[in-house]
């Protein structure tokens, strides 16, 4: 009886803990004129690959140059570019090669638990108020 009782509670609390999610990582490509983005949701990357609107890439994974005053930080403009969905990764190359020596930044939004980056067109919620990461590279 002992025996089973066991087993039932290691089952149980095995359940209970779900997997970490992998972090997302950025690494600079092509000798630093590409950026790649991995660890997202390949579920989402592969919905918004499919999409049809040119422009989501980067209201979700914005590309930014970091200002001299991180005060401004949050008033920058995003970087132009081009955004290529490559198997499990986001690779993004800007308009305007990237400048060595200067920092940039991406900020990746966080979505809750059984939440999705859906969540904010169906809600119509505002950029501003979704929890970020800035990712420096």
């Amino acid at each position: 009886m002992k025996k089973i009782a066991l087993a039932l509670l290691v089952f149980c609390l095995a359940c209970k803990f779900k997997a970490k999610e992998a972090p997302v990582s950025v690494e600079l490509i092509n000798n630093g004129q590409s950026v790649k983005f991995t660890g997202l949701d390949p579920g989402i990357s592969g919905e918004i690959g499919r999409d049809s609107v040119p422009d989501i890439w980067q209201s979700l994974l914005p590309v930014y140059r970091l200002p001299a005053d991180t005060d401004l930080k949050d008033f920058q403009q995003p970087q132009p570019g081009r955004y290529k969905l490559l198997d499990k990764a986001v690779v993004f190359t800007p308009d305007t090669p990237f400048v060595k020596g200067r920092a940039y930044y991406i900020r990746y939004y966080h979505f809750d638990e059984g939440k999705s980056v859906w969540d904010i067109v169906k809600n119509k919620r505002q950029m501003g108020s979704q929890p970020f990461t800035d990712l420096s590279f």
